[in-house]
């Protein structure tokens, strides 16, 4: 039997390059060959079936590459020979033994992207090794040249031309990993599901842990969360009763408890919350009401009150302007990391209190004993 492909490459949000290759590595059944701009290569190493990536925007399988063609529209032909330069029937297989759907589905659909100035689009592109791939697969082919969105049978192909090398991948599953098939109900400024993942990730949740959201939105963070480490006690909180219900439907069977509340004065006692996850309401896409309308720091008091001493809260937000708040209330930011997401420039921050951030950075915590609290503390309080 012939060995099958274990190379993949995954695509992410920039910015999240290191959290998906930390994901790969957890898995144990992959090898990291290499990590570039908004991707990362990979070999798969255990049973030949692809891990599951939740930060990954889509995963590939690579059918081809040969040198980057011309700038000019007559070197287009050239692309075409790129998609027959390989054997198809060898790569359905490939696909089907790495955890991929059989065969190319009902129909054929590229994007692609190139670096540099050329004198074609990317339409032109993709109609070109769209329609060669179509043919060889008997299959109608979907050209994106009118902004019509692809049938959700095709397969999706991806071709990049980055100036040296063209590359042409087949996605691996039926539909790009960053479409969770949870996610029904949606509303204003709902966070990237891999993006979610990646903040849940960063959290180190245990079982056990109780994980909040103060302003939950359709519940993707919590979300997210239950599948990072499930056994965790996950509560969300919002005062717009559409985010409420969306979080509720999209959640479904999980153990994800939405509940009505003001961010700036949360119904929760002292100390009494493991971890904090959250993107705020901070006038993207959504503007802060309540409470946090006329007092946003009053969000980073609540945050430090309702922590326990070992807390965490790993947050979302546009810019650093709101951090001096932060560390006026004991939070400190640990670790700050850049994202581009949709145009937008947000900053995924790590903190901690400020005195646990520093016992750390001296090395203070290695012998100190971990001190238990009592969950019995962790009431509600009035609102």
């Amino acid at each position: 039997m012939r060995t099958p492909r274990v190379f993949l490459v995954a695509r992410c949000v920039r910015g999240l390059e290191s959290a998906l290759g930390t994901e790969i590595l957890r898995t144990h059944s992959a090898a990291i060959d290499r990590i570039g701009h908004r991707e990362v290569g990979f070999r798969v190493t255990g049973d030949d079936i692809a891990p599951a990536l939740r930060t990954a925007d889509d995963v590939f399988l690579p059918a081809h590459r040969r040198p980057d063609i011309g700038p000019h529209k007559s070197d287009l032909p050239e692309l075409a020979a790129l998609a027959r330069e390989f054997d198809l029937a060898d790569l359905a297989r490939d696909r089907r033994a790495l955890g991929g759907p059989s065969g190319f589905g009902d129909g054929i659909e590229i994007s692609a992207s190139f670096l540099g100035r050329r004198t074609y689009n990317r339409y032109d592109i993709e109609d070109t090794v769209g329609r060669v791939l179509a043919e060889r697969a008997g299959l109608p082919y979907h050209s994106r040249r009118h902004g019509a969105a692809p049938p959700p049978g095709h397969s999706g192909w991806r071709l990049t031309l980055d100036g040296t090398d063209a590359t042409l991948l087949l996605r691996l599953g039926r539909r790009p990993t960053h479409r969770r098939a949870y996610k029904n109900a949606t509303i204003a400024g709902t966070l990237h599901p891999p993006v979610a993942a990646a903040m849940a990730q960063a959290a180190g949740l245990r079982p056990g842990q109780r994980v909040l959201d103060p302003c939950c939105g359709a519940g993707t963070l919590l979300i997210e969360a239950h599948h990072t480490a499930p056994g965790t006690t996950l509560l969300g909180f919002d005062l717009d009763p559409a985010a409420r219900r969306a979080a509720r439907e999209n959640a479904g069977p999980l153990p994800v408890t939405v509940r009505r509340g003001d961010a700036g004065a949360l119904p929760l006692a002292d100390r009494s919350v493991d971890r904090v996850l959250c993107n705020p309401p901070w006038g993207t896409q959504v503007d802060a009401t309540g409470r946090l309308a006329g007092h946003p720091e009053r969000w980073w008091h609540e945050l430090a009150r309702v922590l326990t001493d070992e807390g965490r809260a790993v947050v979302l937000l546009p810019d650093a302007s709101s951090l001096g708040d932060a560390l006026t209330v004991g939070l400190s930011p640990v670790h700050v990391q850049r994202l581009s997401l949709f145009g937008s420039r947000p900053l995924l921050i790590h903190l901690e209190r400020r005195v646990l951030a520093a016992a750390k950075g001296r090395g203070e915590l290695r012998d100190q004993p971990r001190r238990r609290r009592s969950r019995t503390t962790a009431q509600p309080r009035s609102a």
